[in-house]
């Protein structure tokens, strides 16, 4: 845990006790603050007050005695209108911030030096994000990996010389996080996401720009248009901009031209790895997301061989487009965390021949947007509700079979595969769907594929 002392001794509101609240509720406690703390949901409130939180109807507090409110990202700010709480803040003059923010904070209290690498965007936060802290354990360095990735930040280790941060950052904790200042800020990419929470496409871009905006060195996608505009304008400002790209050759900067992440420099590119026999580095979206952490490694002082080598032994993100095993030349592919249809596309377009299994609980829109990619697949293996829609989507353009389980389709894709001569193939989980018809979430079917693969005859589990 990191101990919240920047609010020792002051008194400080907290507004949502999910996951990460009540742990920011217990960091700002160990710090020394004097929490008060409340949730719209009963079950929260009486879990935080078992804990020893101290809780009240933040609606009956004293705003004027509270030095700050410290909110849940899951707690609209603005859109579609701004909570009660942040009303009551806003009322009284309280600043409104959120855990990332603390962190910062505490950051720069207690070792303004450790290293701090920042990522955020629409698509490939997370891989990125674990790739970047696996370069950095794979080459000896004392790394904490958190945020939005699953752990929350206050519950690391506390910043001290030498320790390395890798956070994910969502709009949400950036909207919260008013002086966050990464050594290196990563920006991926932008596209029309969580408008709902932030009203227009440009009140969300302007939040992402805040990441990289603070950054010592600013590392930004440049192949949509509000990115690039974005690294033009933090460059202008005075700001290191390192620019990435999948699409574009590039002058100065680290992109991808096929599986070969190329490095430019006044117009001058030289190869700096090879990405075509990484199994978990596979697809264009891929190659950005191992540029972008290449330039945040570099950026921060890892040499290029611990860089090049920890690529090659990077195991991938669990549930998504994850190697788990192999039967000779069949490879299966744990990628549960696609719960629609664009997320399903990078890892269709990874293989060239493609038993998919697919289905669960639909979403809007189904598949038919995956039809580019129905060329690649041999055979669809229809689980779960969606069954019987994706089969009219598939018609007579795919074969399948409608399985129902996914045990049922693991044992007839792989034996499917099994058949095939005269190279290799994958076996892949990709549902295009959410779980909740047969599964808790998405990751409990990941690890149930795993678990009916890891069943087979003859099979080498990768993981």
């Amino acid at each position: 845990m990191i101990p919240v002392t920047t609010f020792n001794g002051r008194k400080v509101a907290l507004f949502g006790l999910g996951g990460s609240g009540l742990a920011t509720a217990q960091a700002l406690v160990a710090g020394g603050a004097d929490v008060t703390a409340w949730d719209d949901n009963p079950d929260s409130v009486e879990k935080a007050a078992a804990a020893g939180v101290a809780t009240l109807d933040l609606r009956e507090a004293d705003w004027g005695a509270f030095s700050a409110l410290v909110l849940s990202p899951g707690v609209p700010l603005t859109h579609p209108k701004p909570h009660w709480s942040v009303d009551l803040a806003q009322q009284t003059g309280v600043e409104i911030i959120g855990d990332v923010e603390l962190f910062v904070r505490e950051r720069r209290s207690h070792a303004p030096d450790c290293p701090f690498i920042a990522i955020t965007g629409t698509n490939g936060k997370s891989t990125t994000t674990a790739l970047i802290a696996h370069l950095l354990r794979t080459s000896g360095r004392d790394t904490q990996l958190g945020g939005n990735i699953g752990t929350a930040v206050l519950t690391l280790d506390p910043p001290k010389a030498g320790r390395f941060y890798v956070v994910e950052c969502s709009s949400y904790q950036i909207d919260l996080a008013p002086t966050i200042e990464p050594t290196a800020g990563i920006l991926l990419n932008l596209t029309p996401d969580h408008l709902d929470r932030h009203g227009t496409m440009q009140h969300y871009a302007d939040i992402k720009e805040r990441l990289v905006a603070g950054s010592r060195t600013a590392i930004v996608g440049v192949d949509d248009s509000f990115s690039s505009l974005i690294a033009d304008r933090v460059e202008q400002a005075g700001t290191k901009v390192v620019r990435i790209s999948r699409r574009h050759v590039l002058a100065d900067g680290i992109y991808a031209e096929g599986a070969r992440l190329m490095r430019a420099h006044g117009g001058t590119s030289t190869l700096f790895a090879d990405l075509a026999d990484i199994q978990t580095l596979r697809g264009a979206h891929n190659a950005q997301n191992a540029a972008a952490a290449v330039a945040a490694c570099l950026a921060v002082g890892i040499d290029e061989k611990h860089i090049v080598d920890g690529l090659a032994s990077f195991p991938g993100l669990k549930h998504r487009m994850q190697p788990i095993a192999k039967i000779g030349e069949i490879v299966f592919v744990n990628d549960s965390k696609a719960t629609n249809a664009d997320a399903a596309a990078p890892a269709l377009s990874s293989y060239d021949r493609i038993y998919w299994i697919a289905g669960g609980l639909p979403k809007e829109g189904g598949i038919t947007s995956l039809a580019p990619f129905f060329p690649k697949i041999a055979k669809a293996y229809l689980i779960g509700e969606a069954a019987p829609v994706f089969a009219a989507t598939l018609g007579d353009t795919v074969p399948y079979e409608i399985s129902g389980t996914l045990e049922r389709a693991v044992a007839r894709a792989a034996a499917d595969a099994a058949r095939e001569r005269g190279g290799p193939v994958a076996v892949m989980l990709s549902p295009a769907c959410a779980s909740f018809d047969q599964y808790k979430n998405f990751e409990v079917r990941g690890d149930a594929f795993v678990g009916h693969v890891a069943a087979l005859e003859g099979v080498t589990m990768l993981i």
